[in-house]
């Protein structure tokens, strides 16, 4: 019997012991992790009863709320409301007693409900003098008029627009169409949210997929500059020519690489590659692609930023090429091909590394946290970006920056961007057509200005060929649209 005691005891005595470590584990170890959990119920309901901070947009007289909170007699004390929420929804993110958070409401949510470890001995004296506590507010990067500019643009195409300032890398504008309201999912109303969410997530357009920071394209000519800043890494100089054929022939294989419409790039003489970058000239590409070698042309666009992560103020894709690459693939990787696949963020980071003397910069969306009364709780300073396994933030020398900048203003002034051009302003860019497996392309325009000196870079990507359909281009449809953004951009106040 004694035995039989001393069994049940033991058993006993080892259930205890694993709730004591179970216990633990959830409230020592995983605490944090499930406090920022988006699907806890507990913790976002108890968040209602604080007025959460607002994020915010432009400075001075342009200074714009996007998100922001009200006071109501429900149960859920504070409503979350976006003031213009279409126009934002991919930045702010929606706030969801159902469904959660996302973006910025998710990653800056411990300084929205004023829990973070900088607000601390605040929120100690307004528990002693009685207070509330209140939530901290967002300022960030982006400027309304841009941002606009971006959304009028692109009009009903599907696609995205990003715009970052290469000196600072700060975000100035992005875009991603289709959008939805954030305010039907931050309702009180259960059902209208669960309407609301069921038919977001039904949509076959995903209009709650971010495109700037997390769909991957192929990015099709635009990745010439990834390829033209390989070639002068290595010693190849912008007048060094090439032949002009229709057609290059990939090694290892019977299939070939052919020019955009089965033409010739310089009516069969020998082409530069400063004019094979200005009429985006694929057999040229293609064989440089070749005489480089695959390491380079990876090394180059690791060197960029594809196949790395960072830290970040926000959810993104990172941008990638394959480690490995036969000849024929490196060949139609180097002409933006094959499995080459980026983020129009990751393509104005290229340009804005450019722009700023082949400097990377960390890509900002919030510049500072305020509290209620202005006082400032963090700011997150301009910062160049040292990407994993990099020696430091330049991914191409200076000079090379500066020679591929000439060439690029080409594009637009003698070549096929000449939809992006600013009167009165130096515009450097590039134009893209990418296949995709349908009939109609991804069409692109990347680049900045003013040349001379660089105060905006811009991303365009329209997705399925925009109105145009097979006969989509870059310099047709893309160009045009960055030309409107870059405007809105260098306008004073804009």
């Amino acid at each position: 019997m004694s035995r039989q005691v001393r069994r049940v005891a033991a058993a006993m005595f080892l259930l205890f012991a694993a709730l004591f470590v179970n216990l633990n584990y959830l409230q020592v170890i995983r605490a944090e992790s499930l406090t920022s959990d988006t699907r806890n119920r507990r913790q976002l309901l108890r968040e209602y009863d604080i007025q959460r901070g607002s994020i915010i947009a432009g400075t001075g007289g342009q200074a714009q709320e996007l998100a922001t909170s009200v006071d109501t007699e429900d149960r859920l004390r504070y409503l979350r409301v976006y003031p213009d929420g279409p126009l934002w929804a991919h930045a702010t993110g929606f706030y969801s007693f159902i469904f959660g958070r996302s973006q910025l409401e998710q990653s800056f949510n411990e300084f929205l409900v004023g829990s973070s470890p900088d607000t601390f001995a605040r929120n100690i004296g307004d528990l002693l003098d009685g207070r509330e506590r209140r939530g901290d507010d967002l300022l960030t990067t982006l400027r309304p008029a841009v941002q606009a500019a971006a959304r009028d643009a692109l009009g009903d195409r599907r696609g995205a627009v990003v715009a970052l300032d290469p000196r600072t890398g700060d975000i100035l504008a992005e875009w991603s169409n289709p959008t939805y309201d954030p305010n039907r999912l931050s309702s009180h109303d259960g059902p209208e949210v669960r309407a609301g969410w069921d038919e977001l997530r039904a949509d076959p357009a995903n209009p709650l997929l971010n495109r700037v920071t997390s769909q991957l394209y192929p990015p099709g000519s635009t990745f010439k500059l990834v390829t033209a800043a390989a070639a002068l890494e290595d010693g190849i100089g912008a007048e060094q020519t090439f032949d002009d054929p229709r057609t290059a022939d990939l090694p290892q294989t019977s299939a070939d690489i052919g020019n955009f419409g089965g033409g010739l790039c310089n009516g069969g003489n020998p082409i530069t590659l400063r004019r094979a970058l200005e009429v985006s000239c694929n057999t040229t590409f293609a064989q440089l692609g070749l005489d480089l070698g695959a390491e380079a042309l990876i090394d180059q666009a690791e060197a960029f930023g594809l196949n790395r992560e960072w830290e970040s103020q926000f959810p993104y894709e990172p941008s990638r090429i394959p480690k490995e690459l036969d000849p024929p693939q490196t060949a139609q990787s180097a002409i933006g091909q094959r499995d080459v696949r980026v983020t129009p963020l990751q393509m104005a980071m290229i340009v804005a590394a450019i722009a700023n003397d082949g400097v990377l910069m960390t890509p900002r969306l919030v510049r500072e946290v305020q509290d209620y009364e202005g006082r400032v709780i963090r700011q997150y300073p301009v910062a160049p970006l040292v990407l994993p396994g990099s020696a430091g933030p330049q991914a191409m020398a200076p000079e090379n920056a500066a020679l591929l900048t000439e060439m690029m203003v080409g594009v637009v002034e003698r070549g096929t961007g000449g939809g992006a051009a600013v009167p009165g302003v130096a515009v450097a860019g590039k134009t893209g057509t990418a296949q995709t497996g349908g009939d109609n392309p991804t069409v692109w325009f990347v680049g900045f200005a003013p040349a001379e000196d660089p105060q905006v870079a811009v991303a365009v990507v329209v997705e399925d060929g925009g109105e145009v359909g097979s006969e989509a281009t870059g310099g047709r449809l893309a160009a045009p649209i960055a030309q409107a953004v870059l405007q809105a951009a260098l306008q004073p106040g804009g």
